[in-house]
């Protein structure tokens, strides 16, 4: 692999929920706390910035139009880059107040996966939710610390998925046709003191997983087993999402962030909060568009 490089040095506050549009050729990614949403265009260097008014999680490209469907603090909404139109879809816990969104993904069904947190990032408050469109919307799994990732084995049989405020990661058996959850495994704990904790993370053609480590510095790669087999070391602590992106899908993106970071950290970090990229020998997934 190559060195990672920063490509865009915005010091985001909470980089997170990169996404490549193979429509666009562009890779999308949001600042939670900063309330906004970015595009990376590789081919002219161009970058582009959307602001909200309110906290933006997570993101999956439309099947059947064009935009974007985003999570926003409480809310599923679709977004179109070219006009800035929103328009609110979905509340799925009105009464956990306390609560925002954070990571999500669809599935190769186009359904949207989108996990939840408390604002403090400390209770068991958060949940997993399958959203379709038009109102449907199930909670799939409850008092979860931390939701992040998911994604899924290249059978489509197992989702992964972090509950980073227990550094653990799960293995869950799924039903790719109907979309349901059956038995949830530990796939591997991680000790957060010394290697970080799972955040935002990818699968590649081989069905290896790529993992954020939030607080580790890094980006490490895994068997389906959970033996670690590579690292990117990121000159960033808080290191957030992955996603592969380019024409052939064999560059890595990489989101950062300096939330957390006091200013001595800071000025040991100059590019905490960047985008970064690194290639690889090996290409990704194409990213599951929103089908609903």
């Amino acid at each position: 692999m190559s060195a990672p490089r920063c490509v865009w040095p915005l010091a985001a506050t909470l980089g997170e929920g990169a996404c490549w549009s193979a429509r666009e050729q562009a890779l999308y990614f949001v600042d939670i706390l900063g309330k906004a949403l970015h595009r990376y265009r590789p081919d002219s260097g161009e970058c582009r910035s959307w602001h909200f008014e309110e906290e933006v999680s997570a993101l999956a490209e439309r099947e059947r139009a064009p935009g974007l469907l985003l999570s926003l603090r409480h809310d599923l909404a679709l977004f179109d880059p070219a006009s800035g139109e929103l328009v609110r879809l979905h509340r799925p816990e009105p009464q956990r107040t306390g609560n925002r969104f954070n990571d999500g993904k669809c599935d190769a069904r186009g359904r949207f996966w989108i996990g939840s947190t408390d604002y403090a990032c400390r209770a068991w408050t958060g949940a997993l939710y399958r959203y379709e469109g038009g109102g449907r919307c199930t909670r799939l799994l409850d008092q979860v610390c931390i939701s992040n990732g998911p994604t899924w084995s290249l059978d489509g049989r197992t989702m992964y998925f972090n509950e980073t405020g227990h550094a653990r990661t799960w293995a869950i058996d799924f039903d790719p046709e109907r979309g349901t959850l059956g038995e949830r495994r530990l796939w591997r704990q991680f000790d957060a003191a010394s290697e970080g904790v799972p955040d935002g993370m990818t699968t590649d053609a081989r069905g290896r997983l790529w993992i954020a480590r939030w607080g580790g510095g890094a980006v490490t790669c895994h068997d389906g087993e959970g033996t670690e087999l590579a690292r990117i070391t990121l000159p960033a602590t808080n290191v957030t999402s992955c996603a592969f992106g380019g024409p052939d899908l064999r560059t890595l993106y990489i989101t950062t962030a300096t939330v957390d970071l006091d200013e001595t950290k800071r000025a040991a970090q100059p590019l905490a909060g960047g985008l970064f990229a690194v290639e690889l020998d090996v290409p990704g997934l194409p990213a599951n568009r929103f089908a609903g």
